[in-house]
This record gives C-alpha cells, sequence and structure tokens, in this order.
C-alpha cells in the first residue's frame, strides 16, 4: 500500500495525471514556412561535444523505486504501439489494438494506486492497409492510428505515387501518417528537393499530423541529419524521427541529441513546437527512462508529452510492464507473461 500512494502522489505532482491516459492532443499543425537556404549553410556540429554530452547521459540521472514507477508509466503514454512486418495479420492487428488500450495489467494498475485512470500507449503505427482495422478496433478509445507511408521502408516508389498513399491512409482514417524522405537528396545536399518534397507530404496530410523519417542510418552523418532536420521542419513536419527501424544503425543517442538540438533551435527562431520520434532498436526500460531525461534536459517539461514526444517500439512495452511488476513484488516476471499482439 506504501508503494500505492507513493506512484499516485508522484504521478500526480511530476508526471501529469490529469495527461496521462491519452493519447495527444490533435492541437495545430506545423505549417511550412518558406526555403531559407541561409538557416541550413549556418548548420554545424561538434561531433566530440556530442559525444561527450551523449556518454554521460545514461549515468547522469538515477531514477529508482516509485518515482522510476511513475516515469515507465508516463512512458507508456508515449509509445507508439507498433508492427510492420511483412507476416502481419488483421488478428494481430486488432491484438496490438487490445494491449494499446490497456497497455498493463489491471492488477497491476490496482497495487500502484491508478485503478481509477485510464493509461494507453500514444498511438498504433501500421501499413496502410491495416489502418481500417486498427480504426474500427480503437474506436471510441481516443488513441489516433499512425501508418507509414510513401513507400516505406525505403521510399523509392514514384512521387505521385507517395501522395495518392499518404491520401488514401488519411481517407482511412489515419490521424497521424509517418513518410519517409528520398535520402538521395540528403547525400546529395539538394536540400530545396528535400524541402519540396516534404512540403508536398504536409499538403497530403491534410489534417492529418506529419511524423518526417530521416532515416538516419541511411544518410550516415550527424551533419547530414542536422539539416535533414532543419529541412524537414522547415517545410512543415510535425515530428522528426529518426529512423524506419530498418536500417542497420536505428535510434542512437548522438543522432537523438543531435535532431533535439535542431528542434530547439526551430522553436528558439520561430516559436514553433516540433515533436520528436526515436524509433528502432529502444526495447529496455532502462533506455526510454535516458531518453526521457534528455528530452526534459534539452527541450523542457513540454516534451515529455505525447503530443511532442513519441516512441516507435512494441517490444519495450513488455519490458516497462516487467519493470512496474518487479517494483510491485520484487520478482521479475518471463516476458511470456506479458505479451504485445
Amino acid at each position: 500500500m506504501r508503494a500505492t500512494l507513493n506512484v499516485a502522489c508522484i504521478m500526480s505532482h511530476s508526471a501529469s495525471l490529469h495527461t496521462l491516459h491519452t493519447a495527444p492532443k490533435t492541437g495545430a499543425r506545423a505549417m511550412p514556412r518558406p526555403f531559407d537556404a541561409d538557416w541550413i549553410d549556418e548548420i554545424r556540429v561538434n561531433l566530440s561535444a556530442v559525444e561527450r554530452r551523449t556518454v554521460s547521459l545514461p549515468g547522469r540521472r538515477s531514477v529508482k523505486k516509485d518515482a522510476q514507477a511513475a516515469w515507465l508509466l508516463k512512458a507508456i503514454t508515449c509509445i507508439d504501439l507498433t508492427t510492420l512486418s511483412g507476416d502481419d495479420t488483421a488478428g494481430r492487428v486488432k491484438r496490438l489494438c487490445a494491449k494499446a488500450m490497456q497497455p498493463v495489467r489491471a492488477d497491476l494498475l490496482d497495487a500502484l494506486g491508478m485503478a481509477d485512470h485510464t493509461i494507453t500507449t500514444g498511438a498504433i503505427c501500421v501499413y496502410h492497409r491495416f489502418v481500417a482495422t486498427a480504426v474500427e478496433a480503437l474506436q471510441g478509445s481516443g488513441i489516433p492510428v499512425a501508418a507509414v507511408s510513401t513507400g516505406f521502408p525505403a521510399g523509392l516508389v514514384p512521387h505521385d505515387v507517395k501522395l495518392r498513399e499518404i491520401e488514401a491512409s488519411v481517407k482511412d482514417g489515419a490521424q497521424e501518417i509517418d513518410i519517409v524522405i528520398t535520402r538521395e537528396h540528403v547525400l546529395t545536399g539538394n536540400w530545396k528537393a528535400l524541402y519540396d518534397e516534404m512540403r508536398d507530404f504536409r499538403e497530403a496530410c491534410g489534417d492529418a499530423h506529419v511524423k518526417a523519417i530521416l532515416a538516419t542510418g541511411d544518410i550516415k552523418t550527424l551533419k547530414n541529419i542536422a539539416k535533414a532536420s532543419m529541412v524537414c521542419m522547415m517545410a512543415g513536419a510535425d515530428f522528426i524521427k529518426t529512423s524506419t527501424g530498418k536500417e542497420t544503425s536505428n535510434a542512437t543517442l548522438p543522432v537523438s541529441l543531435v535532431m533535439l538540438r535542431m528542434i530547439r533551435e526551430f522553436y528558439q527562431r520561430t516559436g514553433v513546437k516540433v515533436g520528436f520520434k526515436p524509433a528502432g532498436g529502444i526495447s529496455a526500460a532502462k533506455d526510454v527512462l535516458t531518453y526521457q531525461i534528455m528530452m526534459k534536459e534539452e527541450l523542457g517539461r513540454d516534451w515529455l508529452e505525447p503530443d511532442l514526444f513519441r516512441v516507435g517500439a512494441s517490444s519495450l512495452l513488455a519490458d516497462i510492464e516487467r519493470q512496474l511488476e518487479h517494483h510491485i513484488t520484487g520478482r521479475y516476471s518471463a516476458f511470456n507473461r506479458h505479451p504485445i499482439g
């Protein structure tokens, strides 16, 4: 009972209990700004400074016991629960949606003093084929459906096909679209082409929010990542996202730090808050805690909410649930006791 009272108290004071339950606010979308090559040319990245900062991050803050449970509950609300496999089926998507609506077992929530509060994941992320299935399964829950689009993961289909795919997903009910950029534009330094492409994607999304996947493992350098981040925000991206999850290297702390610094610079220049989504390789609760701490230190409290912070993951939720059970019982359970979909 002590743990129950403490976690509920911590959540009410430090993790915005009133926003815990839900899906992101559907606030104003980002709008394109005129292309400004000077912004791009001015960007520099100090590699040694990035490395020093990220090496210190995992041990910089120690979140334990009740506080850790509270932060992990908050992290659940920022997860884009994802299935993007070639063997996906409607049945798997429906099971994933059921997990999104009740991501933590009822007995664990009760033990944490959170039984009276609805906690859901931030969104469900699927291929276009399963958008309508997910929308139907989530009806009335308030959880948005995100669709990967524009020829995900490689993004090498014709431009007009990409736009039609976005429009089809929005028509089927997707409230968020995760697009992939054309990596060639970045690798050749054709920033105006990247801007024009992203601006077209923004327009095709209509009322849906758009997340720009940079595929950081493909565009190689931190300088490229920084410039691509700025161009996509300039063109109207609501979120910038690290990876497809299909590259050899996905979300890493150095890549994420550089992208966060670009978000901060864009906000300082324009007053527009752009969200961040690391994706790929984040499967342990301790990793998401590091990301939460980095978000708060680099960007501030607002970027701990699901309308500005998401994590693309599936197995992460199982590990968070295991950690919460360990917090309550003192014992670790097997992963097969925490199925995702």
